[in-house]
């Protein structure tokens, strides 16, 4: 996902999250209709799937992912959305000095770099089914694509810590 275009509607509210030290916080619509100085369309006020997390094709979307957040939730009735950073556990096991990668890595890395699993794949190489294969548990990834994940991570600036929710 390329990051929002500085002459994007929604641009402003890219800026105003991407800023955010808190991991989760509410606006109004009124407050985006001010940020963005303009109004919110008709859509955003009638229909949930204005506000969903898709990573294609909304402008509006990309604005909150591109920054790092996700809707967690949105209330029509009272005009007001709430936007949280993903929350992913996971557990980073070594062997000497190599990261061994199990499923819950790769779905935190994937989901830090605000990428679908098809995405992912075409970075690393490989089919979707192999992501899917490796984030549901069935395989884990070789030591060779763990390498390649590291270095791909490193790129990303993933965080490594020993125990992380992110």
């Amino acid at each position: 996902m390329s990051p929002v275009k500085p002459d994007s509607k929604y641009y402003p509210l890219y800026e105003f999250l991407r800023r955010q030290a808190q991991d989760s916080l509410t606006l109004s619509f009124e407050a985006i209709d001010q940020m963005i100085a303009g109004r919110l369309p008709a859509s955003a006020h009638k229909s949930r799937a204005f506000w969903s997390n898709r990573s294609q094709g909304a402008l509006q979307a990309s604005s909150w992912m591109d920054a790092g957040f996700h809707v967690r939730s949105v209330d029509l009735l009272r005009g007001v959305v709430i936007f949280a950073r993903p929350m992913t556990s996971y557990r980073v096991e070594r062997e000497g000095g190599d990261i061994l990668w199990n499923g819950d890595m790769v779905r935190a890395l994937r989901d830090h770099m605000n990428l679908n699993q098809m995405e992912l794949a075409r970075i690393l190489g490989v089919r979707q089914q192999t992501v899917s294969e490796w984030e549901t548990g069935v395989y884990r990834p070789t030591r060779g694509r763990s390498k390649h994940l590291t270095m791909v991570a490193e790129k990303a600036e993933f965080p490594f810590q020993a125990d992380r929710t992110e």
